[in-house]
């Protein structure tokens, strides 16, 4: 993976209490990133959003200022929390663990590590005056002083080496779906190179939902910083890219992030196609669960998700006010936010892909 220097200032000690005075916290180093990720990799709540080739990626191509802490014990690792400093207009000055992540939040080894970051953090909030800080805690207590923002809900279940045996699991309805595409001809195709397929689908998904679409450079970063552990696989009608998906791999998982899909997509059940594909060719692999991602309820995307029978489970991300007196909502179901998003549907395709990439950065 490809490495960025980052400059930042010294963070100032933290005074840590006497039971766990043997831990130290301190800013991310750039030297710090192979172990970094090898605790990552080691713990239950390591995420492919936690790992440093994410920070990385999103650093590069939004510019937002990292202020990463990691707390040890003598020279172990025992915390780490990805973290940025993000200011604009529309939110103010915040603090997010991570911007565009599903995952996100303190990952620690224990029990006092983990509370030597979160004092860190909140101090840190505070010392910066921020709007909020916010951690996308995947499930875990929510700490004392800290809102929970339990809107989003994710989707996974076990994969099994018999594609039989997956399919039974699938309700009758999304059975046939999958048959229906798999009747009209569709064909998979994964690589690097599907990007040219999948960015062109993405922005058309993008403008439907009346969302500003990430730039092009998101996804090449992304490629540049987790190699082999992203793949962008494709569906295809005869010569022409239907629908598509960039996905993670991260340990025994795989994670569907990033999809697009054109006009054509439903009447030929591609998304069901899709999905289906990727399940049976991760089980191949040697991979045994799939993590569907998060939604909120009331939109398409949880329709969706609901109708494959998986676990469903509220993801209790947590926010610490310091300015605000309520927990924020950017989300594009907002109320305060369907008149933009009626308008942004209303736009030239030309034109919301212009200027999209710049808009998209105010919503981390």
């Amino acid at each position: 993976m490809a490495s960025l220097e980052i400059s930042q200032p010294a963070a100032p000690a933290v005074a840590l209490p006497e039971q766990v005075r043997k831990l130290t916290v301190r800013p991310y180093l750039p030297t710090d990133a192979p172990r970094w990720d090898r605790f990552v990799y080691e713990q239950a709540e390591g995420s492919p959003f936690h790992l440093t080739a994410w920070q990385r990626a999103i650093q590069r191509t939004f510019g937002y200022e990292p202020c990463h802490l990691l707390v040890e014990r003598g020279t172990e690792i025992t915390g780490v929390l990805p973290l940025f400093y993000v200011s604009n207009w529309l939110t103010g000055r915040v603090l997010l663990s991570s911007p565009l992540a599903v995952y996100g939040g303190i990952c620690a080894s224990d029990e006092a590590s983990r509370k030597c970051l979160l004092e860190a953090v909140t101090r840190e909030a505070r010392r910066r005056s921020v709007e909020y800080l916010e951690l996308r805690t995947r499930v875990g207590p929510i700490p004392d002083g800290f809102h929970h923002n339990s809107l989003y809900v994710s989707f996974g279940t076990e994969l099994a080496d018999n594609p039989e045996a997956m399919l039974k699991r699938i309700p009758r309805d999304t059975r046939y779906m999958i048959r229906k595409g798999e009747k009209a001809g569709l064909r998979i195709q994964a690589g690097p190179d599907e990007l040219n397929a999948l960015y062109p689908l993405f922005c058309q998904s993008m403008h439907r939902h009346g969302t500003p679409v990430f730039p092009r450079r998101l996804f090449t970063n992304l490629q540049d910083e987790f190699g082999s552990s992203m793949e962008i696989l494709a569906v295809y009608g005869g010569n022409e890219p239907i629908t598509a998906v960039a996905s993670f791999y991260f340990r025994n998982e795989v994670l569907p992030y990033y999809a697009g899909a054109g006009p054509e997509a439903p009447r030929l059940a591609a998304n069901n196609f899709m999905y289906w594909e990727l399940m049976k060719r991760a089980a191949r692999s040697g991979y045994n669960r799939f993590d569907f991602g998060r939604s909120k309820k009331g939109t398409g995307s949880y329709a969706f998700k609901t109708q494959w029978n998986m676990e469903v489970r509220t993801l209790d991300y947590q926010v610490f006010l310091v300015r605000r007196k309520t927990v924020p909502n950017f989300s594009p179901v907002n109320p305060k936010f369907e008149r933009a998003t009626r308008v942004w549907r209303r736009l030239p395709l030309g034109l919301a892909n212009a200027v999209g990439p710049r808009v998209i950065r105010w919503l981390p």
